[in-house]
């Protein structure tokens, strides 16, 4: 005899009250409980500048990425605004016959950096700017420092870069972002700042940046990476292994005056976000760095992954591991999807 169908289920008591699908059933309640939201304001957006008047050129390992001179730049900071990206960061990339052992461009007034910043601010007064403070895009070695007998020394260092933190500051930049890891140039910095009257320009500390092998194609497009050769970075940038460790160099930059960190690079050290916020509470970001973008992309292409997904995905979850902001080369992409352009 063929059991009423009733009698094959458990009683309605068996089956769960609190269903978590429930909110998941529609866009709208989707919506309603997220956790977390991505935006706009959570985008920085890194852009690489050349010497020469509407000339691009493409980064080869860095697909839909490209070298601009100063007019092109100022162009896509204007796309930036318009989009409700609220900050850039420019990187040079210099003529060779400009880099030294000691990286003297670094600290010319009228510097490629310079120019472009003091263009950029003419046209565009309320864009954020951010400039890089370290030595690799001007040295002929490609390190951060200056490079004693092999090494790079830290102190001596450390007085190039109060330089050229105060000429990009004299050109208008916003954020002053040391990337050099050098004990204590957050604090010269900041001193170096306040005693020349930019009290209000901002430090974004590259507080946690590990010695990676995510970087390569970045060298590629600021030129240095044939300038280090074979060399890496493994004296003065972070041992990936260590996470401990980051939280004693983010309590260092605190303490020294940073206003913002950073941890570099994003996807594989998210624990280090996570834990750099829980511990500190300050406005914390993540850089989404090139060999993080290049293999998104070189997975898209070959048709493996939905790239505007993935690209969605990852920056999702750069806020959800506690960052307040991201650097990233998706930034007009991502500006693009989130405010709804075809």
């Amino acid at each position: 005899m063929t059991r009423p169908l009733s009698s094959q289920f458990p009683p309605l008591g068996a089956f769960p009250r609190t269903r978590l699908r429930r909110n998941r059933r529609d866009a709208w309640s989707r919506r309603l409980v997220a956790e977390r939201q991505l935006s706009t304001a959570d985008l920085i957006w890194p852009l690489f500048v050349h010497d020469g008047t509407d000339r691009r050129q493409q980064v080869p390992s860095m697909p839909k990425v490209e070298r601009l001179s100063v007019d092109l730049l100022v162009g896509a900071a204007g796309e930036a605004k318009a989009a409700g990206i609220p900050l850039i960061a420019i990187f040079p990339a210099i003529d060779d016959r400009l880099k030294t052992p000691d990286g003297e461009e670094a600290v010319n007034v009228d510097n490629l950096v310079c120019r472009a910043v003091k263009a950029v601010k003419d046209a565009h007064p309320d864009l954020g700017v951010m400039c890089d403070v370290a030595l690799d895009p001007f040295t002929t070695h490609g390190h951060d420092g200056l490079l004693r007998e092999g090494y790079v020394v830290n102190d001596e260092t450390v007085q190039v870069l109060c330089e050229q933190a105060l000429v990009q500051a004299a050109a208008g930049c916003d954020v002053i972002a040391p990337s050099d890891m050098m004990d204590g140039r957050v604090k010269a910095i900041r001193e170096a700042l306040d005693a020349n009257g930019y009290e209000a320009v901002r430090i974004m500390a590259y507080a946690a940046k590990y010695a990676s092998a995510f970087y390569a194609p970045f060298r590629d497009a600021v030129g240095s990476a044939s300038s280090l050769g074979q060399g890496d970075k493994k004296t003065y940038q972070m041992d990936p292994a260590n996470s401990d460790e980051a939280l004693r160099e983010v309590a260092f930059d605190i303490a020294e005056g940073a206003d913002m960190v950073m941890v570099k690079p994003g996807t594989p050290y998210l624990d280090v976000v996570r834990r750099v916020k829980d511990a500190f509470g300050v406005p914390t970001y993540a850089y989404q760095v090139s060999g993080e973008y290049s293999m998104i992309h070189a997975a898209a292409e070959r048709g493996w992954i939905d790239g505007p997904r993935i690209m969605m995905e990852m920056l999702l979850g750069f806020k959800r591991a506690g960052a307040d902001g991201v650097l990233t080369y998706f930034a007009r992409e991502a500006a693009r999807l989130l405010n709804g352009d075809k």
